[in-house]
This record gives structure tokens, C-alpha cells and sequence, in this order.
């Protein structure tokens, strides 16, 4: 976890030797070459600051999973799918990610007839309620995922 400490607005002629290296460049002309876009836009440096602290979706994730917990959680992915022009998709999202684990998006959005980049930010919002758990490549249901799954299946609309 990192949290953006400032946001300035720099020139190119104003970056210092010691700013490249900390973005990880050995030199001013490194950095400045491995720009991109338009020259005329404004060029931000931004500062970041580590912290020693978890991820709270993954303190999330790994927390138990109490009956009540489970039902807002129903209501809330009831209301997702209500919202959405494609349709409930929040069910068929989790079992993808339950039988296929560690795929890559790009073939579970192509399994769900979905684009990539659409996939990615409804896994996003799973994500965000504890249910999946992000890897290298593709995706896993968190414990409480699965007992929102179990739960579930006990306990259907």
C-alpha cells in the first residue's frame, strides 16, 4: 500500500539527477526519454510514501464471515445486478472465479462474453466486498468468498 503524498507540476528542465534515480531512471535523460504523449501537456511528479499497513480488502477477505455479513452482502450484489446494463452478473462472475482460478482475465471476461477492461473493474467491486483476491494472473475466491458462496447455496433469492 502507498499513499500519494504530493502532486506537483514540473518541468523537464527542472528534473534533478537524484529525482530520476528515485523514479528508478540512472539519469535526467533516461526519464525524459521514456516520456510519452503529447509535449505541450503539463508533466506532474508525483510522490509517493510506503505504508506499513495491509491492504484492508485483504484484512477483509480473511475475515470471518457472520450470517448477517452474508445477507448484506446478498442485497448488495442483488442491487450490482440490478444496476447493470448487462444484467445480474455478479453469481456467474464468482463461479468463474470459483472453477477457474488463476486464469487470466482475458479468457474468464471472454468466458462470460465481456470485454477485458469491463471484467476487470466489475472484479474490482467483488474485490471491494472481500469476495475475490487478486494474483499474478487471474483471480481467486477469499474465505469469505467461499463462505459467501456456501452461504448462498444454503440460502437462495
Amino acid at each position: 500500500m502507498v499513499a500519494a503524498e504530493s502532486v506537483d507540476r514540473v518541468t523537464p528542465a527542472s528534473i534533478t539527477a537524484a529525482q530520476a534515480r528515485a523514479a528508478g531512471y540512472p539519469d535526467v535523460a533516461a526519464l525524459l526519454a521514456d516520456l510519452r504523449g503529447d509535449q505541450a501537456l503539463p508533466l506532474y511528479m508525483i510522490r509517493f510514501r510506503h505504508l506499513d499497513q495491509p491492504d484492508p480488502r485483504d484484512v477483509l477477505a480473511a475475515s470471518a464471515l457472520t450470517e448477517a455479513e452474508a445477507a448484506a452482502i446478498a442485497a448488495r450484489l442483488a442491487r450490482m445486478d440490478a444496476a447493470s446494463r448487462h444484467g445480474p452478473w455478479t453469481s456467474a462472475f464468482l463461479a468463474q472465479i470459483a472453477a477457474r482460478p488463476a486464469v487470466s482475465s482475458v479468457f474468464l471476461a471472454e468466458a462470460l462474453g465481456w470485454d477485458r477492461p469491463e471484467f476487470k473493474i466489475h472484479v474490482r467491486r467483488l474485490k471491494a466486498l472481500g469476495l475475490t483476491i487478486s494474483l499474478d494472473v487471474g483471480y481467486r475466491l477469499s474465505p469469505r468468498g467461499e463462505s459467501y458462496l456456501a452461504w448462498s447455496a444454503r440460502n437462495p433469492p
